[in-house]
């Protein structure tokens, strides 16, 4: 099976207009998988070298959609200005415990002090273990346990003491 830029941009256009959330198709020469809806960053494009590499930005456009819900929360933090909010440093994977079946850093109500981890961050299979700049009380968390956050994406919330 063969996939030119043409082909790829009309299946990119149909997806947008569907709720299909996922899709994998895989070909001869390529593998293309597509995401969308979920928490995770939207469109995934894995392509070989045989298909030019202007065929990759392509990709993102239906990536846009996804993200304008994740805008409202840090307006409600504007709202509480006794709350601290923690922000990911980075696109990653949230994780609330260091290993599987470990209990969590923290939990809500948990007392946290300024240098203690909180959540680790998964980047490209390092695991970065994310420091609280403040101390306090947790009052929110607001990312589920596993799940891909983006830079700046609020994670959770503490009320400074």
């Amino acid at each position: 099976m063969q996939l030119d830029h043409d082909q790829l941009r009309q299946l990119l256009a149909l997806l947008g207009d569907s709720d299909i959330q996922e899709l994998k198709l895989e070909g001869d020469d390529f593998r293309l998988e597509v995401r969308r809806n979920l928490p995770a960053p939207a469109p995934v494009a894995v392509l070989p070298s045989p298909l030019p590499a202007a065929v990759a930005p392509a990709a993102p456009v239906p990536a846009a959609a996804p993200a304008a819900p994740s805008a409202p929360p840090p307006a409600a933090a504007a709202a509480r200005s006794d709350l601290q909010t923690i922000s990911a440093p980075m696109v990653g994977t949230f994780y609330r415990s260091p290993a599987p079946g470990e209990p969590p850093f923290v939990e809500v109500g948990t007392r946290v002090a300024v240098g203690q981890p909180v959540c680790i961050l998964e980047a490209m299979k390092l695991m970065n273990e994310l420091e609280t700049e403040f101390s306090g009380e947790v009052v929110e968390i607001l990312v589920e346990n596993g799940t891909p956050v983006e830079f700046g994406q609020a994670l959770m919330r503490i009320r400074a003491a």
